[in-house]
């Protein structure tokens, strides 16, 4: 642990009477060897980034560093400048530290000490763990109750268990600073909390030790109804991100996967279409992914040939093909067959028509029915955010950042009509709440409200659009089915 680089980073705006106090408060005997300090003043208009300096030749064996930004950056702002020195620098830890002397320097080893011992990625000072501590230290009543209020509601939305959202004394391991956005975090006060749902998307370990209250005369720049307000938005809007309804380019953490394998064991495109296929049955299934829809049929005693750029994970296929549905041609040798599933794949194709072009003249066959699924752009959240100004691209649901085209009701049924297909059925499929939320009663009770809603109005509330289609035979077969039948009737043969 002794080998490890740390930064003991403050923040400081108009802390001309306190930033004094604080360095000379910093145990530099309990901090491992070379630990160094990073003072950046936010563009003060008193003496703070002087009185810093004053300290330089007396901090012992810290090292101390003062920055003053020319343009005032902002709470959140000011963090980002120390940890994008953090991670240049090459140090393993860096602890946040306030220069208004609100939070206790003595306790910078136990905050660092999770981070350097290996156990987490952040560690948290909290008031908050000590029954009582936080009003005994003077924290006013209001913003007692405010903090409570607050960071359960936090807890909940993002599926939490931290005692204190909104304590800004905390360390961070670098490593794990180099793995989150935080350079797209606001540079206001609600930062502190956008960088906890970062790690905690990112799942990265959060520990928190207990620190002591105080309340002393520095002034409170911050307005609780509106810091209040942006912390729950900026939970809520990562909860809608990870549930594809919302994107924030924030929130899109490096390593957060994004799930694509079979929607099962609830309405969605992949069980109406399996519910579809009678047992016995032989299936082209045209982009077939993890295969679990393959396995699917599979158990109903169904023959199943897949075709896809990548290996399936499940085993379910008679045949499989490698290869692109973007292709030129279909591998030699394919159909008959019963039916055809091209399941969310058509919306990530340059030209859905070609491709339905080229399925029409490879696997044309009177019987076989064709089942396609993609999602709607007309669903009513995409709808509310046009309203809203926002049409924001993510890494799943409508707006994937890998769609290419976009359909609506008419849309999908104009291009599969003219495609020489006959649309037999047509419906609305529900939000996938379960993938987004488990399969407990919320997501329950929201798919039961989406279906309901569907009955009422599919184009605005269907999260997919679901088709059956026939084949309508090419022209080529047209036109020798009328020769043949003419020559039936006696007419001469041409």
């Amino acid at each position: 642990m002794t080998d490890k680089k740390v930064l003991i980073f403050i923040v400081a705006y108009h802390a001309e009477s306190t930033i004094a106090q604080v360095l000379e408060r910093i145990p530099a005997d309990a901090l491992p060897p070379g630990t160094d300090v990073l003072v950046i003043d936010d563009e003060s208009s008193d003496r703070t980034f002087e009185e810093a300096l004053r300290r330089r030749e007396t901090l012992g064996p810290l090292h101390l560093t003062v920055l003053s930004n020319p343009v005032n950056q902002g709470y959140g702002g000011n963090q980002k400048l120390g940890y994008r020195y953090a991670i240049e620098h090459g140090y393993d830890a860096v602890a946040l530290l306030h220069g208004d002397a609100q939070y206790a320097p003595e306790k910078l080893p136990e905050l660092i000490g999770p981070i350097l011992r290996g156990e987490a990625e952040a560690c948290f000072g909290s008031r908050m763990l000590e029954r009582g501590g936080a009003l005994r230290g003077g924290m006013p009543l209001y913003k007692y109750i405010g903090n409570r209020i607050l960071t359960g509601l936090e807890n909940r939305l993002l599926g939490m268990h931290l005692s204190e959202f909104h304590s800004g004394y905390r360390a961070y391991a670098v490593d794990a600073l180099r793995q989150v956005p935080f350079q797209y975090n606001t540079n206001d006060f609600h930062f502190d909390t956008e960088i906890i749902i970062q790690f905690h998307l990112r799942h990265f370990r959060i520990a928190e030790v207990p620190i002591p209250t105080f309340y002393g005369d520095e002034v409170c720049r911050v307005n609780g109804c509106v810091y209040g307000w942006h912390v729950i938005m900026a939970a809520l809007a990562s909860r809608l991100h990870g549930m594809g309804l919302f994107f924030r380019r924030k929130f899109d953490v490096a390593g957060d996967a994004v799930r694509r394998d079979a929607k099962l064991g609830y309405p969605s495109s992949h069980t109406l279409a399996i519910e579809a296929v009678p047992a016995g049955a032989s299936v082209l299934e045209l982009g077939c992914g993890s295969g679990s829809v393959a396995q699917a049929l599979k158990r109903k005693g169904c023959r199943v040939t897949g075709v896809d750029a990548g290996e399936p994970a499940q085993d379910g296929f008679a045949a499989f093909y490698r290869q692109s549905l973007e292709a030129p041609a279909f591998p030699a040798g394919l159909g008959p067959y019963d039916f055809i599933l091209v399941l969310d794949r058509l919306e990530h194709l340059a030209s859905p028509e070609d491709f339905l072009m080229r399925v029409r003249r490879s696997f044309y066959a009177a019987h076989t029915t064709l089942i396609m699924t993609a999602p709607n752009v007309g669903f009513f959240m995409v709808r509310l955010g046009l309203l809203l100004g926002q049409f924001n691209y993510g890494r799943q649901g409508i707006l994937d950042l890998t769609h290419k085209r976009l359909f609506t009701f008419g849309s999908f049924r104009r291009t599969v009509e003219q495609e020489g297909y006959r649309v037999r059925r047509m419906r609305g499929i529900p939000a996938p709440f379960p993938k987004a939320l488990g399969g407990g009663r919320l997501s329950r009770a929201l798919l039961a409200l989406n279906r309901l809603l569907i009955a009422v109005s599919a184009r605005w509330f269907a999260y997919q659009i679901y088709v059956e289609a026939a084949f309508v035979p090419p022209l080529d077969r047209l036109l020798a089915r009328t020769v043949e039948a003419s020559r039936d009737r006696g007419a001469p043969g041409s």
